[in-house]
């Protein structure tokens, strides 16, 4: 039975449609502004090099304990499966739209951190209870949440100055617990993230000093608090000043970092080839990756690595000067903060420049809700960077009467042919003859 038109339009309608949602072939994406395009294929580049090393770094650890070498690596392809789909649907969404569910999710999020706290729900790994196990996989909710902390944090102080004190309070309380409850975990380290993020977007609003400097100051009380009153969060910072003192207990995972580091070379060992992953360096697909990165690609690989975040810096940085509003231009310097800010942290720690924290380096790190949410905190800022450039539809009002009358009937200035000839009387003064003249 042959196919109608109709039913074959169908078909191709459909095709296109479910083409958008594999971004590899998106055809959509080459009417995009420069500057999405852009941050497009470097997301894509950033994810393809850190799935690279971290199957290189995961591969012995899996072997070892799961007899399977590709263990991680499957893991983290699911992560990028559910994290590609929610990266297609922001792209392809108004941002207002994805604005007015963020508070939701934020306290879903929240509700996710409160419950890792309550014993026996919470799974603890490395001392920390920071996961809920669903089955066999482990959900983060301090990961999850910076995307839409970001949201959040744009949306109301972008307009906070016509906003209700209730709603200031309300939603400054929101951001105070949530800072709380990942402090509780503990991770001392994803507080002072999401802190920051939240008292750089509140500087780029414009909000009073005298709120953000109060803020601050609150913050660095927390943090001392938080280090006097944990002995492990002191013992790292001695560490980090002086490694060697303790070379087989705390200051042993550092000393490997930077052993990794320095066999590495200008040019590395080569892909694969790391030595300090085959059991010398801990949790070395996670926190201490960049190690393995310098270690098999040498000084050449980090500064082009380097160079790569340094240039998604620069294109957000541009994406918010565009935007058209200050809440998508805060949108950019939040996601801007969250991807080059937590990228040089790690790199820090595992150089040695700061204490050791448990920040996961984006794209690179093993994590299924850390890759979920850089992927969509990536799309946000290629959703503000297409608003920011598209053209803007504008419905004119119909005011006809407002319309200016015509000065002159044009039926009656309707201009005869050239070939016929003009009247006399229109031309030629006019004669007057007397009435009784014969």
């Amino acid at each position: 039975m042959p196919i109608t038109p109709w039913v074959a339009c169908d078909w191709r309608a459909i095709a296109v449609k479910l083409r958008q949602l594999i971004p590899f072939f998106d055809t959509t994406a080459q009417d995009w502004a420069a500057e999405a395009r852009i941050l497009r294929w470097l997301t894509f580049l950033w994810l393809f090099v850190g799935l690279a090393v971290m199957f290189s770094a995961s591969y012995p650890v899996g072997d070892a304990d799961f007899g399977d070498g590709l263990y991680y690596v499957k893991r983290q392809l699911l992560a990028v499966f559910i994290g590609m789909v929610g990266f297609n649907l922001i792209v392809h969404a108004p941002l207002r739209y994805v604005l007015g569910i963020a508070d939701w999710f934020l306290i879903i999020c929240l509700g996710g951190i409160i419950v890792t706290l309550l014993p026996g729900i919470g799974t603890s790994i490395g001392g920390g209870a920071r996961w809920i196990a669903l089955g066999p996989f482990l959900l983060q909710p301090s990961e999850l949440i910076k995307p839409f902390l970001v949201l959040q944090s744009a949306r109301i102080f972008g307009q906070w100055e016509r906003l209700t004190w209730t709603t200031r309070i309300t939603w400054v309380s929101v951001f105070g617990a949530m800072l709380v409850g990942i402090l509780l975990q503990p991770n001392l380290s994803t507080t002072a993230l999401c802190g920051m993020t939240l008292w750089l977007i509140a500087l780029a609003a414009g909000l009073p000093y005298v709120y953000l400097w109060c803020t601050a100051g609150g913050g660095l009380l927390l943090a001392t608090l938080s280090i006097s009153l944990r002995e492990y969060q002191r013992k790292r910072i001695m560490s980090f000043i002086n490694p060697w003192a303790d070379p087989s207990q705390d200051g042993y995972q550092l000393i490997q970092s930077l052993l990794a580091i320095g066999s590495g070379g200008t040019f590395g060992t080569g892909f694969g080839l790391s030595q300090q992953k085959m059991g010398y360096l801990p949790i070395q697909y996670t926190d201490f990756i960049f190690a393995v990165f310098a270690e098999e690609f040498g000084l050449v690989g980090s500064v082009l690595l380097m160079i790569l975040i340094l240039t998604y810096g620069t294109m957000a940085l541009i994406v918010a000067r565009k935007a058209r509003t200050t809440v998508q231009r805060l949108v950019a310097i939040g996601v801007m903060v969250l991807m080059v800010g937590q990228s040089l942290l790690n790199i820090a720690v595992a150089t040695g420049a700061l204490p050791t924290t448990g920040l996961p380096l984006p794209f690179f790190s093993y994590g299924g809700s850390s890759m979920i949410s850089t992927l969509i905190s990536t799309a946000l800022l290629i959703r503000v960077a297409r608003e920011s450039s598209e053209a803007e539809v504008v419905s004119l009002p119909e005011r006809r009467s407002a319309k200016p009358a015509p000065t002159s009937n044009p039926a009656k200035e309707r201009r005869k042919p050239a070939s016929e000839p003009q009247n006399k009387a229109s031309s030629e003064p006019r004669r007057f003859r007397p009435r009784n003249a014969p």
